[in-house]
């Protein structure tokens, strides 16, 4: 019988760090059925020649809840080389969730992560209420992604608790409920349990989300949950507001998942803003300090800055400003005539003044975007490329001799797709190139699905490979595609996949070395209802395969939804 596909002649860097080598790979049933010199015939054949082939990157930090309801390729991931991904994180999740709840979930979902609730009303036939039943929605749809979900924090205070999740300690009746829902979600399959005490994680009224009003006790409880059934990662969204605040939350991590013998995860992140923000280095510190203590724990990183992105399309700094509102609320073309307008222009100039002003309060993409303070204009770039060699707006300004706000104005004018970037977190790509090199970090946190129109990591795969192993040569080849597969494979406990090797996934990405790279976002209306998003897609992969199918060929959707739900180790 002969081989559902054969890939020829490719390059194989399989996912162990191991040097590259030449050979075919034979695919049957969705697995890796042959490795070498293939001889037997194939329904089709990919001639690889020139070409890496590579396992299927794995993202361990998405937000791709509702998203997947709607979207059958899981956009803008799969341009990027991913096969799968874990969702539901920061204890952000659509189940359990009672019918009364889900617009209230959904609303939740807008005021933190910036998905649009009229789209998600629209685009998710929302048939569940337990997670066991949303797992198993996920599972019945068209998928050309795996899908891997946590259970949400959030979500399970207000299922068990309704309104009083968002102002009240749980009782013991309420840790009972909670404790006996972990235990289902993880037997029905879920990955673990998430939860977030960032102080960046608001409800639409900006109090603090359900999670955030639990105590530890509570979390050390519901991860005991976990415990007592020996299975289940925990992830965390930890309070990073101040120096003092970051290192308490990392001490109580430490204890717990030395006591819970729980994997912990959390983002390990290098900032400017809060109040004496603690250093990457204390924060790898601490983990490497529970690994030695007899705990299991990960840090989540990107590969480049975290950024919000403005541009005339979706969000500009100044949209809080009625003088800018009134322009802003007109047509496009419109927009940019005014803009054309010395009078308006020299309103819209003179109104920048009354922003508020900057402060040392940790702001993440959502309020950066929606609540933004006065632009530092030696830290916003006006975005040409993906190379992170962009001109700052302040730049511009001193050699135009223009207002820093005119400057804006006039690139806007001149290109209605014009993007200016502002980094956030991360800001010096030195520091992400500690907390990348060291061993027990990950690289993953793309947050895909999440801030749909304020920032753009779903390419951080294509940066890697772009950026830190072409331009900058800080890793081969061989380090970051072990990086992007294996490592996360084993972090997350994921059963055959992240290498290449007979018997395991077919989960493969084949892509050019030479030409990898992200391609500019662009700013679209493709949500259900015509909602807005940032669309971001690569240059250079030419094919990428999802369980022995190909999903994406040369950057298009092939149609093909090969993906399955990834279960964690309980599930029956």
């Amino acid at each position: 019988m002969g081989l559902d596909l054969l890939i020829r002649n490719a390059t194989v860097v399989d996912g162990s760090g191991a040097p590259r080598y030449r050979a075919d790979v034979g695919v049957q049933n969705g697995r890796i059925a042959e490795l070498g010199r293939i001889r037997a015939g194939a329904q089709r054949t990919i001639d690889a020649d020139g070409l890496i082939l590579a396992p299927g990157f794995i993202d361990g930090h998405t937000h791709m809840d509702a998203q997947v309801a709607w979207d059958p390729i899981g956009s803008c991931s799969c341009w990027h080389g991913v096969t799968s991904v874990i969702m539901g994180n920061c204890g952000f999740a659509l189940a359990p969730c009672k019918p009364q709840d889900r617009e209230w979930f959904a609303r939740c979902l807008e005021a933190v992560e910036d998905i649009p609730t009229e789209a998600m009303m629209a685009g998710i036939d929302w048939t569940w209420e337990t997670f066991p039943d949303y797992l198993g929605n996920v599972e019945r749809l068209p998928k050309g992604l795996n899908y891997g979900m946590y259970l949400g924090h959030s979500a399970l205070r207000m299922y068990v608790m309704g309104e009083r999740a968002l102002d009240e300690r749980a009782t013991p009746g309420d840790l009972q409920r909670m404790h006996g829902l972990v235990q289902e979600a993880l037997r029905a399959g879920a990955m673990g349990f998430s939860s977030s005490i960032a102080t960046t994680h608001v409800t639409p009224s900006g109090s603090p989300v359900a999670s955030r009003i639990a105590d530890w006790t509570e979390i050390e409880h519901l991860v005991g949950a976990m415990a007592e059934l020996n299975a289940g990662i925990f992830q965390i969204g930890p309070d990073i507001s101040g120096g003092e605040a970051h290192q308490a939350c990392l001490d109580r991590l430490r204890q717990l998942a030395v006591d819970s013998g729980r994997p912990v995860m959390f983002g390990t992140l290098s900032t400017r803003q809060g109040i004496d923000p603690l250093p990457w280095q204390s924060q790898v510190g601490a983990i490497d300090a529970t690994v030695a203590a007899g705990g299991r724990m990960f840090g989540q990183t990107t590969t480049r800055p975290i950024i919000a992105i403005f541009s005339l399309k979706s969000y500009l700094p100044f949209d809080v400003l009625p003088a800018w509102q009134a322009v802003r609320s007109l047509p496009l073309e419109a927009q940019q005539q005014r803009f054309g307008d010395p009078e308006v222009r020299q309103q819209l100039v003179a109104a920048e003044a009354n922003m508020k002003p900057r402060d040392n309060v940790l702001q993440g993409g959502g309020a950066a975007t929606t609540d933004p303070r006065k632009p530092d204009y030696s830290n916003l770039y006006a975005l040409r490329g993906v190379d992170l060699n962009d001109p700052t707006v302040e730049e511009l300004a001193r050699v135009s001799g223009k207002h820093p706000a005119e400057v804006m104005l006039d690139l806007m004018q001149e290109n209605e797709d014009q993007l200016f970037v502002q980094l956030l977190v991360n800001e010096s790509m030195d520091d992400v190139r500690g907390m990348l090199k060291h061993p027990r970090t990950l690289a993953t946190f793309s947050d895909s699905g999440a801030h749909v129109c304020q920032e753009m990591g779903s390419s951080l795969q294509t940066h890697m490979l772009s950026y830190w192993v072409r331009d900058k040569q800080a890793f081969t080849l061989e380090e970051a595609i072990r990086m992007l597969t294996f490592d996360n494979a084993s972090a997350w406990e994921l059963p055959n996949r992240g290498l290449i090797r007979t018997g395991y996934a077919a989960d493969l990405v084949l892509f050019d070395e030479a030409q990898v790279k992200p391609k500019l976002p662009t700013v679209e209306q493709d949500l259900p209802g015509g909602a807005r998003r940032l669309v971001q897609k690569a240059e250079g992969i030419a094919a990428t395969i999802v369980n022995g199918r190909i999903a994406i060929e040369n950057g298009e959707a092939t149609g093909d939804a090969p993906g399955q739900v990834l279960k964690g180790p309980l599930a029956s």
